[in-house]
């Protein structure tokens, strides 16, 4: 499946960005890119909350949602899914340890879960 070229609009409204993740799963440093947000060096410098989609290496996509202001600070909220080799993965709520301008890209770098 191609990549998106540009944001949709999510169930609630606000717009959808596509956001490219190096491996099948999440986990403690594990990055992945933010595509197609219109001024990627203000979201990085003071991100907002985003509903993206998740595309892993494994070519597996599933919505996500980016929420800031939080406690925790920001947090990507993830829901359950499946791997492409059949590996179920719960839905879980990672913080995120940092977000870097990267060219018209946003990397994020996870830093761990969330207490339940």
């Amino acid at each position: 499946m191609p990549e998106a070229e540009s944001a949709g609009a999510g169930a609630d409204g606000m717009d959808t960005f596509p956001a490219v993740c190096a491996h099948t799963h999440l986990f403690p440093g594990a990055r992945c890119r933010i595509q197609g947000l219109p001024d990627p060096g203000a979201f990085a410098a003071d991100p907002s909350p985003l509903d993206v989609d998740l595309r892993f290496s494994d070519g597996v996509l599933t919505a996500a949602e980016l929420r800031t202001g939080t406690p925790a600070g920001a947090v990507l909220v993830v829901p359950a899914y499946t791997t492409a080799a059949g590996t179920s993965v719960d839905g879980r709520a990672w913080r995120v340890r940092e977000f870097l301008r990267a060219g018209d890209e946003v990397e994020i770098a996870v830093a761990g879960l969330l207490s339940p």
